[in-house]
C-alpha cells in the first residue's frame, strides 16, 4: 500500500540523513590516522590477518546468539510486545507489530534506545571508576549492550532475529553502526543492495565475513579509552575519580548513540520499504 503523509515525512529524514552521511568529507588527521593504522596492521603476516579477523567474526557470532536465545532478551521481547498491545490489542507476535503505525512502532523503539544509552552511559561511569576488572569487562559489555539494543530495535519493527539472514543483517548493521563515519556511506549503501536483491528474508545469501582492516578503528578508539582511563584515575575528587568516569561515559554513550541511531534508520527503512513494495 502506498506511504502515508507521516510515513512520507519520516522516510524524507532518513534520506536527508543518508545524504548527510554521503557527504561527509575526511579531515586530514582522519586520513593520517586511518593510512597509519592500516600501514601498521599491514605489517602483520597475511595469515594472522586472517586468524584474527575470524576469530572477531566468530565471536561476534556466538555473542549474538548468546544474547538472543539470552531469558533477558525474552523477557525485553516481551515488553516490546506488551508495550504494542497498548496500541493495538490483538497482537500475539513479534510479526504483528507490523500492524502499527509508524509513530507508534517509533514510541516503542525510543524506550529501547533511551534504555540502552543509559546502560552505556552507566556502564562506562562504572569502567571509569577505577576498578581495572571492571574497565578489563568494558569492551564484552559494550558489544553486548549493542548488540542487543540492534536486535531490540529489530524486533520493535516486527522482525526477528533467529533467521539466517536477519541474524546476518543484525551483525552487518551492527558492524556498519562501529564504523568510522567516513566509511559508514559505502557500508549503508551495501545493506541497501541487499534488500534489493534478496529475494526471500530467510536464508542469507550474501558475504558472511563481516570485519576486516576498515573496522579496527573501533576496537583501538576503545583501548585508548581504556588508557586515558587508566591515566586520570587516580585524579579524583574527594575519592571519586570524576574525570575518568567522565571519559567512560561519555564515550560509550556516544558509541551507543551512534549504532541506536544507524539500526532505527536501518529498521525504519526496512518497514517503509516493506509497506511500500506491498502496493
Amino acid at each position: 500500500m502506498p506511504l502515508n503523509e507521516r510515513e512520507e515525512s519520516v522516510l524524507a529524514g532518513i534520506q536527508e540523513w543518508e545524504n548527510t552521511l554521503l557527504s561527509y568529507e575526511p579531515n586530514d588527521l582522519e586520513m593520517v590516522y586511518d593510512k597509519s593504522l592500516e600501514r601498521s596492521f599491514s605489517l602483520l603476516p597475511e595469515e594472522v590477518q586472517h586468524q584474527f579477523f575470524s576469530a572477531m567474526d566468530s565471536w561476534l557470532f556466538h555473542l549474538h546468539a548468546l544474547i538472543q536465545g539470552s531469558q533477558l532478551q525474552m523477557d525485553a521481547k516481551e515488553r516490546i510486545l506488551t508495550a504494542g498491545r497498548v496500541f493495538h490489542s490483538d497482537i500475539e507476535t513479534i510479526e504483528d507489530l507490523k500492524k502499527l503505525n509508524i509513530d507508534q512502532l517509533q514510541y516503542i523503539a525510543q524506550q529501547q534506545i533511551a534504555r540502552h544509552r543509559l546502560y552505556s552511559f552507566a556502564q562506562g561511569g562504572i569502567a571509569g571508576s577505577g576498578s581495572s576488572l571492571m574497565l578489563g569487562a568494558d569492551i564484552p559489555a559494550m558489544a553486548v549492550i549493542n548488540l542487543r539494543a540492534v536486535q531490540l530495535i529489530a524486533m520493535t519493527y516486527g522482525i526477528e532475529v533467529n533467521t539466517p539472514f536477519e541474524m546476518m543483517s543484525s551483525l552487518k548493521v551492527f558492524h556498519a553502526a562501529t564504523l568510522p563515519a567516513r566509511m559508514q556511506s559505502s557500508a549503508w549503501q551495501e545493506l541497501m543492495d541487499e534488500l534489493k536483491n534478496q529475494e526471500e528474508f530467510y536464508f542469507y545469501e550474501g558475504k558472511e565475513e563481516l570485519t576486516d582492516i576498515t573496522w579496527i578503528e573501533q576496537p583501538m578508539k576503545q583501548l585508548f579509552k581504556g588508557m586515558a582511563i587508566y591515566f586520570f584515575r587516580r585524579k579524583s575528587i574527594q575519592g571519586i575519580p570524576f574525570i575518568s568516569m567522565a571519559i567512560g561515559a561519555g564515550t560509550n554513550y556516544q558509541l551507543t548513540r551512534k549504532v541506536t541511531e544507524f539500526a532505527h534508520k536501518y529498521y525504519q527503512m526496512r518497514y517503509l520499504k516493506t509497506k511500500n513494495d506491498q502496493q
